[in-house]
């Protein structure tokens, strides 16, 4: 199992092309997913996300109505002065959460997230390999890049392909 994150993202850019096949291998032929789901599950139970926090330095994180109203009672301010102060529009995923590219989402401090209680569904989710709205498949779109900062994920495509006969 690889966790190293300069390892994880020479890795994993070099194989973005080939995650993306088996992305449409996946699409193309019949799985059991209950199995794919079972790897997925031993590898993220093997690997501690709050010792990594690379995806919250890395990733923007969505925002709905429900998320902001959770994250601004936890903050004990007013829905409004939340979105003020912690949120950005993006015009291809909405609302995000506000970061900078030297420490990533406003809310890390180190690698510890300052809201881990009241965190927004698609934190609690990430990285979509277990949980997630819909089938593994309809999350499959986004693997090929989170191969390349998510140790998660780049262990569990990898575990994935000879489980689905890939190559």
């Amino acid at each position: 199992m690889i966790t190293d994150l300069v390892q994880i993202r020479r890795l994993g850019e070099q194989k973005r092309d080939e995650n993306e096949k088996l992305r449409k291998h996946m699409k193309r032929h019949a799985f059991v997913e209950r199995a794919l789901r079972k790897i997925a599950v031993d590898i993220e139970e093997s690997i501690n996300c709050q010792e990594c926090a690379n995806c919250c330095r890395v990733a923007t994180t969505k925002i709905n109505e429900r998320d902001a109203l959770k994250l601004a009672k936890f903050l004990r301010i007013k829905p409004t002065q939340f979105v003020k102060d912690y949120c950005q529009e993006s015009e291809e995923e909405g609302w995000v959460l506000k970061r900078s590219k030297e420490t990533g989402c406003v809310f890390l401090d180190g690698k510890s997230c300052t809201v881990y209680e009241a965190r927004p569904g698609t934190c609690q989710d990430f990285p979509h390999t277990v949980h997630g709205a819909g089938s593994l498949m309809s999350r499959m779109w986004e693997m090929p890049d989170r191969a390349t900062y998510c140790p998660i994920v780049y262990n569990t495509l990898e575990a994935f392909k000879p489980e689905v006969k890939f190559r």
